[in-house]
């Protein structure tokens, strides 16, 4: 009776004191926010992170010096005497990190703090805005704020920070590769607000100058604004007549898969405009096949690919739209080359235990001393027959177009019945690295920064100068165009396409 008795109460005490333990684990978002991390504890977070980047980072010194990158950690560490915010040192992070010039290595917050930050989102700048250059133009304003400064107004500074100065200390927390900063321009325009918070802090206020429509300067004063939550009370209030249903939940994934992919064709310019913002999920394989089926059934003559939005994703997926379009065997790479296969701190790399296996099967020592991956090296990518795309494709990229987007445009560009049009890539044109990415977690802060494990090469034949890749025709952003809603890339090629079927 008592050893049933306690065979019941032990599994009963167990589950109480987990949850116990979650409860005590949970703390006050703004004590999550707010919680300081002791120096010594952070310096250790910074001298492991070296020890992990020394043995698993492909490219450590691709563009920096060993002795420049050595300096930068000595400078890091010398600077961390007081106990910081997790944000306080994300930024001594991002900086140390930006040394590097690798795009893929880059630090993220841990769950924890993600999870409280939007449970209790805090003040920030109230206006949306474009950059590139030393340029800034507003493109909106929060929901519900009123302001005098408009779409398209020009903005020479804030709080006393020209624009070069603001987008300069912006650009120090943010990790590209080499030296091709239009990435960082297009990350801060994806979000102004944050990337500015992130750099500066709050304020009170913002005397923002700007030039007005005549052309004069001017300035005003803004206050933060605080983000609303939607916590469907508005929904609930609404009159029974203006009811919306929801969405179901085939019309959500639909409504997903939209804003990864889509195609549309337009019968009269005989062109079709297709929008790619991954190459990962969605579905693509079977969206590829059933875009270039359509394309031929409607005998379309000009391809729109509108990578802008492109971040990168599966290496395969993109190999496989290139195959569509490519008019020659291609490979990947010329290398693809890991530092290490071991994981000699592996605990605090996250899934360490897949890659070290993917890389056991796949990855094998060359005379270099580095571990190749050798099917992207060796294997040559014939092009598909079956609805091969043969017209005019016109590939529009910016500076988000990065990592498997740019692999994509590198192995397509040089046909000449394929035009490239837009701005520098994100992603470099000799390379990148990246492949696997696991993530290393630092054991005091928490703190995580992906961990690239290959080094790619595209064309060995090219000059590694840090830069993406170039356009073949460039088109810029102006303050004219975003003010009257004009979208210049798209708007050049469709001109070019009409100039052409005038052409006889």
């Amino acid at each position: 009776m008592k050893a049933s008795l306690l065979a019941k109460l032990i599994p009963a005490a167990f589950v109480v004191s987990i949850l116990c333990v979650s409860c005590a684990s949970r703390k006050p978002p703004q004590q999550v926010l707010q919680q300081k991390y002791a120096p010594e504890k952070l310096r250790n977070d910074v001298v492991l992170l070296k020890k992990i980047l020394e043995t698993n980072h492909p490219s450590l010194y691709w563009y920096t010096p060993k002795d420049s990158i050595d300096t930068y950690f000595n400078a890091t560490l010398a600077g961390i005497t007081d106990s910081l915010t997790l944000p306080a040192f994300r930024n001594r992070l991002s900086w140390l990190i930006s040394k590097i010039k690798c795009g893929h290595t880059a630090v993220r917050y841990p769950a924890h703090y993600g999870r409280a930050s939007i449970q209790l989102r805090g003040q920030q700048f109230p206006l949306s805005i474009k950059t590139w250059a030393d340029s800034m133009v507003i493109i909106g304003t929060a929901p519900g704020y009123d302001s005098i400064l408009k779409r398209g107004t020009i903005i020479t500074s804030i709080n006393g920070r020209n624009t070069h100065q603001l987008l300069d200390s912006m650009f120090q927390l943010i990790s590209t590769d080499g030296y091709a900063d239009n990435f960082k321009s297009q990350l801060i325009s994806f979000n102004f607000p944050a990337n500015y918070r992130s750099t500066f802090g709050l304020d009170s206020s913002y005397l923002v100058r700007y030039i007005d429509t005549a052309g004069v300067e001017k300035e005003t004063l803004l206050i933060p604004i605080t983000p609303k939550k939607d916590t469907g009370t508005a929904r609930r209030r609404r009159p029974p007549g203006n009811f919306v249903p929801p969405l179901t939940r085939k019309e959500r994934k639909q409504a997903e898969r939209t804003s990864i992919r889509s195609l549309s064709i337009d019968t009269t310019l005989s062109t079709g405009h297709m929008r790619l913002t991954t190459f990962s999920n969605g579905h693509l394989r079977r969206f590829f096949r059933r875009s270039f089926r359509a394309l031929r059934k409607e005998n379309i003559q000009n391809l729109i690919i509108d990578l802008r939005e492109n971040g990168g994703g599966s290496i395969a997926i993109s190999t496989k739209l290139a195959r569509y379009l490519s008019d020659h065997t291609f490979k990947v790479a010329d290398t693809v080359a890991a530092q290490s296969r071991r994981f000699r701190y592996g605990r605090y790399i996250h899934p360490s235990w897949i890659y070290w296996l993917s890389m056991r099967v796949t990855s094998h020592k060359k005379d270099d001393g580095r571990y190749h991956f050798g099917y992207y090296e060796r294997h040559h990518f014939k092009p598909l027959n079956k609805n091969h795309f043969n017209g005019q494709v016109y590939i529009l990229q910016g500076g988000f177009t990065f990592s498997a987007a740019t692999m994509f445009i590198s192995e397509v560009k040089t046909q000449n019945n394929i035009h490239v049009v837009g701005e520098e890539t994100g992603g470099g044109n000799y390379g990148n690295s990246s492949v696997h990415l696991p993530a290393i977690k630092l054991p005091n802060s928490k703190m995580m920064v992906v961990l690239p494990m290959y080094r790619i090469v595209l064309d060995s034949t090219c000059t590694k100068d840090g830069r993406g890749i170039t356009p073949e025709i460039p088109v810029y952003p102006s303050s004219v165009d975003i003010r009257k809603g004009i979208d210049s890339k798209m708007q050049k090629v469709k001109d070019i396409i009409s100039a052409s079927q005038r052409t006889p």
